[in-house]
């Protein structure tokens, strides 16, 4: 594909996802903390599982001070049986007394400043500042790597190449939008294995790179 048609393209994509369920952190949109640990859960885990322990813990806890209040076990059983379930209960108990101690309770708005917590990578740095602050960032997940090096839109080798060539190339008004769209495209038209190239609307424009058998 040209460079210069990528906002053609997105502007496919949007119509045609409107048809299927959004990615559950988005619909958590301008609740920093919720979106912050909601994408914590969401690590290696579905997104009917994500959205099922989510909903299971913020009955719970919605805040970082209600959230101290919990024991690890009671995190633990409300989201299992996310991947890593144990692991992400210390991380977000750990996280919430992290927020009362030095950010008054506040999850800070910058991608520098979420990338100190333990258990906060880039995907869910960039996530938070996107979907809770509604400011500029870039959330590269498995999704939007696979599909813009497909489409051949870039060439990087990790999810984090992939975000620092787009902040390079992508228009800045699909920043925030791009997460969420290719993460829905990717798990219902452009999937890892074998894409539903003949359902695809933006087919024409891909180069399918990687691409070794097709739907």
């Amino acid at each position: 594909m040209k460079d210069n048609q990528i906002t053609e393209i997105l502007n496919i994509i949007r119509e045609r996802v409107k048809e299927f369920k959004p990615p559950v952190v988005g619909v958590l949109a301008n609740d920093p903390f919720k979106v912050l640990i909601s994408t914590i859960i969401s690590l290696r885990t579905k997104d009917a599982v994500t959205e099922m322990a989510s909903n299971k813990l913020f009955l719970l806890a919605e805040t970082p001070e209600q959230m101290i209040m919990l024991s690890p076990e009671e995190i633990e059983k409300a989201i299992y049986p996310t991947g890593f379930y144990r692991r992400k209960a210390i991380n977000i108990l750990e996280l919430s007394k992290t927020l009362l101690d030095k950010y008054d309770g506040i999850v800070p708005d910058t991608v520098e400043e979420l990338l100190k917590f333990k258990g906060v990578g880039r995907k869910t740095a960039n996530l938070t500042i996107t979907l809770g602050y509604n400011k500029l960032g870039i959330c590269v997940d498995i999704h939007v790597h696979r599909i813009t090096n497909r489409w051949g839109y870039l060439k990087a080798s990790t999810p984090d190449e992939t975000e620092f060539i787009l902040r390079d190339k992508l228009p800045t008004k699909h920043w925030i939008e791009i997460n969420d769209l290719l993460v829905c495209y990717g798990q219902n038209i452009c999937t890892p294995v074998s894409p539903h190239c003949s359902k695809c609307p933006v087919a024409g424009f891909c180069e399918r790179i990687g691409v070794t058998s097709i739907r």
